[in-house]
């Protein structure tokens, strides 16, 4: 094989280092390539209108390709400059040789193409993959991120839309809408009161009883058997044995509160609770209600005001001794029934003439009422009827479900608008890193072919280069 026909192969990372030790770079070319920039710059603006010129000065960065492409051009647009020795008149001519000559001593122009390629092969391709990567991996979290909060927000809105028909309100207004459903309440209160009739058995039983046993009759269910004969009256009435001339119930007034949402939106999940339900079993101590204090004078005119004017029922007083004396009654007959059906049975079974079947039909009778008065639901209109504390405690609740709700709605568009922006980022970067990719292959074919004229048209092979893209 013959030398001119044995192929040079230089590694890219050493492309400069070869050069420099065969002397065909010095080491301050960077000193001159400066000087040949700055004419570069200055010899820009003043250009002809050429549709392949502008293109060439469109780049980022103008080799000594590019200005020897120039000079060709410009020979089509200055040739009526030229005189008879073959010489160019113009300035613009002028400035592009004295650009060429500058980059060809001392082959200026090979290291700064050497040191372009070696840029582009290491850090600018690398570079913009790793970019476009980044856009890609971002998109796939967001897209993740995205789903996530779109099922935290479905769960939510379950949880609201429960809550809510628990409540029995829209949510549009919920103060005023928790307010307006203790219009209930005189209804599941007569309810109530027809089925406390039924239990005057049982309290006759248990009055016959305790009189047999201990000699007289004792008033420890004073209550159940004032509503088992007059049911559910005015507080009024029960005290004083008479009805009342007028009514003046206490004015419930429904107080609208700023909302308290918070503006900040937080990314993160970890401490979203979704589990929160609304708890009926709230005592009337722990919902803070205060039922107005009225003095016994202003009531004896026959006025009933304040706690006097709710019913016996619905005064949150003589609710609890109503529920107290519900109980013991409910014990009594249930200790009874136990000792009756027992092998011994009391003398005071007998002569009470009372049987199994009897006592527990009372017992049914007790224990339906007290269904009714200890229901869930009752408790609940019960207590916001009187309590303005448990309603600011439902209320929140719903506004934080709410409020929850829209921050996990902006959380989800927020992340939905980051995993866009990275498509078109990534969108934005592909071609540039297509013409990158593509102007580094011209650069390298083109160094390569200048070495090769150094080296009698030997073939060159610059290995690791845009091979590795």
């Amino acid at each position: 094989m013959l030398e001119q026909d044995i192929p040079i192969d230089i590694h890219t990372n050493k492309l400069f280092d070869w050069l420099q030790s065969r002397r065909h770079c010095s080491a301050d070319w960077q000193k001159k390539a400066l000087v040949i920039r700055e004419k570069i710059n200055n010899a820009i603006q003043d250009m002809p209108q050429h549709p392949e010129i502008a293109n060439l000065l469109s780049g980022a960065y103008i080799n000594y390709f590019h200005c020897k492409r120039i000079v060709e051009l410009l020979k089509e647009t200055e040739a009526d400059t030229k005189n008879l020795f073959g010489r160019y008149g113009s300035q613009r001519m002028k400035d592009w040789q004295e650009i060429l000559s500058l980059y060809e001593k001392d082959n200026v122009y090979l290291a700064e193409a050497a040191n372009l390629l070696i840029r582009n092969v290491k850090y600018e391709v690398p570079n913009i993959k790793k970019q476009i990567a980044k856009c890609n991996q971002m998109k796939e979290e967001c897209d993740k991120k995205e789903n996530e909060y779109t099922k935290h927000e479905h769960s939510a809105k379950a949880e609201l839309d429960a809550l809510m028909k628990q409540l029995g309100i829209t949510g549009k207004n919920i103060r005023k809408e928790l307010i307006e459903r203790i219009a209930q309440l005189p209804d599941i209160y007569e309810k109530i009161s027809s089925n406390i009739s039924t239990m005057k058995p049982a309290v006759d039983y248990y009055l016959a009883f305790t009189a047999y046993t201990i000699g007289q009759e004792i008033g420890s269910i004073p209550l159940l058997k004032y509503l088992c004969e007059h049911g559910n009256t005015t507080t009024y009435e029960y005290l004083y044995g008479e009805k009342p001339t007028s009514i003046e119930a206490p004015e419930i007034k429904v107080e609208e509160k700023e909302d308290s949402n918070e503006d900040s939106i937080d990314w993160g999940t970890d401490e979203i609770n979704f589990t929160d339900e609304i708890e009926y079993g709230i005592t009337l101590e722990e919902s803070g209600i205060e039922v107005e204090q009225t003095p016994k004078e202003e009531s004896e005119s026959g006025v009933a005001k304040g706690k006097y004017a709710y019913t016996l029922l619905d005064n949150p007083e003589t609710r609890i001794d109503f529920v107290n004396q519900l109980l013991e009654i409910e014990s009594f007959l249930k200790l009874r029934l136990l000792e009756m059906q027992g092998e011994a049975e009391m003398i005071a079974l007998n002569q009470l003439q009372e049987t199994t079947e009897g006592v527990a039909a009372m017992l049914d009778t007790v224990s339906i009422v007290k269904q009714l008065i200890t229901d869930p639901g009752t408790t609940h209109l019960h207590n916001i009827k009187h309590s303005p504390r448990y309603v600011d405690q439902l209320t929140q609740k719903v506004e934080h479900k709410q409020n929850l709700i829209e921050k996990i709605v902006a959380s989800r568009k927020a992340v939905r608008d980051r995993g866009l922006q990275s498509v078109e980022e990534a969108r934005e970067l592909t071609p540039k890193l297509q013409l990158i990719i593509e102007k580094t292959k011209e650069l390298q074919k083109e160094i390569e072919q200048e070495i090769s004229k150094k080296y009698k048209n030997r073939p060159v092979n610059i290995m690791g280069g845009v091979a590795t893209l």
